[in-house]
């Protein structure tokens, strides 16, 4: 597993334009539009590093003149899972940002219980004991949605 991206970000500028220009890259690469809506959604969940709800984005997206109805953060969060730039956090039917867009990889998500925050660490599907027993069982895994909920560090440091 790799180092969890989200709680250390010290630039979040740098963070989001980076990412931005990886998914813009990535999107051009495949023929897929990134719509100013879109763009839009993306930008908020990288600003954020937070796992937010449709609703969530959609006040954001609203209060900017980009649309008030529900179907508009709906489809600008389908696309963004779909095309890797943001997953959908389980736990907290809630999407955040991906830090590793357009790659293959398998994301395990840790979730701050107090400011819910969501760091991104990457996990390999045959690799530890999850691994061992599929290997053991004659199972091959296909997908995995690994969410752990917790402190951030600032959150341990303010409950210490």
């Amino acid at each position: 597993m790799s180092d969890p991206i989200g709680f250390q970000c010290a630039d979040h500028g740098t963070c989001r334009t980076t990412l931005l220009a990886r998914a813009q890259a990535h999107c051009d690469s495949l023929g897929l539009r990134l719509t100013p809506v879109r763009r839009r959604t993306l930008e908020i969940l990288l600003v954020e590093h937070r796992a937010l709800g449709a609703y969530d984005v959609l006040a954001l997206l609203a209060a900017e003149g980009l649309g008030s109805q529900p179907p508009v953060a709906y489809r600008a969060l389908d696309f963004l899972v779909k095309a890797g730039f943001a997953h959908k956090i389980e736990a907290l039917n809630a999407y955040t940002a991906c830090v590793h867009p357009g790659l293959d990889h398998t994301p395990a998500f840790l979730i701050c219980r107090t400011c819910e925050t969501v760091a991104e660490a990457d996990t390999a599907l045959t690799k530890g004991r999850l691994g061992d027993a599929a290997r053991a069982a004659g199972f091959t895994i296909e997908r995995t949605v690994v969410e752990a909920t917790g402190l951030c560090p600032d959150c341990a440091d303010r409950a210490a």
